[in-house]
């Protein structure tokens, strides 16, 4: 296994770690605030350990390029998040799982046609393995009970932020492969950062980024920062730099399974036969994604 597929998987597991520590965040913080909360602990962090790492020298970055990067994180965290989010509170996870299974086949549509990325037999085997796998554990009975008010709206926003996502990581992908990851990582998250600030001070989202300080837990907030969005960033962004887009995305998509048998370790939570088979297919579809190798 490559350090690009390891990195991915890698960036799955840490993103369900945190989500388990942030679950109950959401009772505290409203979505936007939350996101930029996040992302701006995560920044002050990473900042100073980059500059100590690389000792203060800025990488020769075209203005090109540092442009794209910026762009990369306001469509694809501060606008394409924030979507998500929206779309979460209308549709709910069940719903919005399925949608988030666009994710791949976008990366893959988007590499084919612009970084000219082809997969083998076993990477379309794993890919279908993976999809039907996570399309089982992301889909339990019960969410289907519920009907929202503005479901046809829910879906629309849900496909777009799932659209914004995967042509910001397109978008950056050449300039990772040329320029040093931690530097990448830290110059997307400035502009998710910078864009998400904007956001909070239009006038129509101020009233949605109320809260009460003194009720949120700000140690468990740190720690889901830190690991579900910081660590699980700089991962993501490294399988996308030292493998393939598609196969990236691909293993990504494992991160739903992860968090299922994470809840299911750690929280207790009942695994029943259909996440069961849906963990079992994931797997088996990561291996042959392992297996194969991916045409550049």
């Amino acid at each position: 296994m490559g350090i690009g597929e390891t990195l991915a998987l890698g960036s799955a597991a840490a993103w369900a770690v945190g989500v388990i520590l942030a679950r109950q965040l959401g009772a505290y913080l409203p979505p936007l605030a939350l996101n930029l909360l996040k992302n701006a602990l995560v920044l002050c962090v990473l900042a100073p350990a980059v500059l100590v790492l690389h000792a203060g020298q800025w990488p020769a970055v075209p203005a090109r390029d540092l442009a794209i990067v910026l762009a990369s994180g306001i469509v694809g965290i501060a606008l394409a998040d924030t979507l998500y989010f929206r779309a979460l509170n209308e549709l709910g996870a069940g719903r919005m799982g399925i949608i988030g299974n666009l994710y791949s086949p976008l990366v893959l549509l988007l590499g084919f046609v612009f970084l000219d990325e082809r997969l083998g037999a076993a990477q379309w085997l794993g890919f279908g393995l993976v999809g039907l796998g996570v399309l089982l554990v992301s889909r339990p009975p019960g969410e289907w009970e519920t009907h929202p008010r503005h479901t046809v709206r829910g879906i629309v926003i849900g496909m777009l932020a799932i659209a914004l996502m995967a042509v910001a990581v397109v978008m950056v992908k050449r300039i990772l492969e040329a320029q040093p990851l931690l530097w990448v990582t830290m110059i997307r998250l400035a502009g998710a950062v910078a864009g998400l600030l904007a956001l909070a001070a239009w006038p129509a989202m101020r009233a949605r980024m109320r809260f009460d300080p003194g009720r949120v837990p700000w140690q468990r907030l740190v720690l889901a920062a830190l690991i579900g969005q910081g660590l699980s960033m700089v991962f993501w962004l490294g399988g996308y730099k030292y493998t393939s887009a598609s196969v990236a995305a691909i293993l990504n998509e494992s991160a739903s399974v992860f968090l299922v048998v994470l809840a299911a370790l750690w929280l207790r939570e009942p695994l029943g036969r259909r996440a069961f088979a849906g963990v079992l297919l994931t797997f088996s579809g990561i291996a042959c994604m392992l297996l194969g190798r991916a045409t550049p």
